[in-house]
């Protein structure tokens, strides 16, 4: 079941999805659309989830579920990955390669291969105070506070 996502608690979990391009306005009006559908008839093990959504910079998307409620299940969670899989379908996309980073360079968000961003770093084309993209976050709470953070903050520090 939807419901609004400044509703849920902070330790709901979440699941990011970062495109590796960014989408038009009118292709988010229909993952909007996508999304409202998909997780009004959410379930897990016959039980509605209390579940919400997110899209942000025209290439992001966030789901959220109030695991208080009721936790989301092998099933549900397949069923998530699923429908992501239809998205990518349908726009043409990738959403599900972890291996690649994005950032943001002043308003710009730039999307690179782990490799290449590597390597952007090794050259200094990017550097430990560049704002990164966490998606490894894993509720609410962590997404508000760690998931735009300078590198040196993130798992990105690595590189640097």
């Amino acid at each position: 079941m939807y419901v609004p996502f400044e509703s849920l608690p902070e330790e709901s979990k979440i699941w990011i999805y970062q495109s590796n391009r960014k989408f038009t306005d009118e292709e988010f009006q229909r993952i909007e659309l996508l999304l409202n559908d998909f997780l009004a008839q959410w379930t897990a093990h016959g039980h509605d989830l209390q579940a919400s959504f997110e899209l942000k910079y025209n290439r992001f998307i966030i789901i959220a579920v109030d695991t208080s409620v009721q936790a989301a299940t092998g099933c549900s969670i397949d069923a998530s990955v699923q429908f992501i899989q239809s998205l990518e379908l349908e726009f043409g996309v990738d959403l599900l390669d972890k291996m690649n980073v994005t950032y943001k360079l002043g308003q710009h968000i730039a999307h690179k291969s782990l490799v290449d961003f590597k390597k952007m770093a090794k050259e200094k084309a990017v550097s430990g105070n560049t704002i990164v993209f966490n998606n490894l976050v894993n509720n609410i709470a962590e997404y508000k506070n760690s998931w735009e953070i300078p590198a040196d903050e993130s798992w990105h520090s690595r590189f640097f």
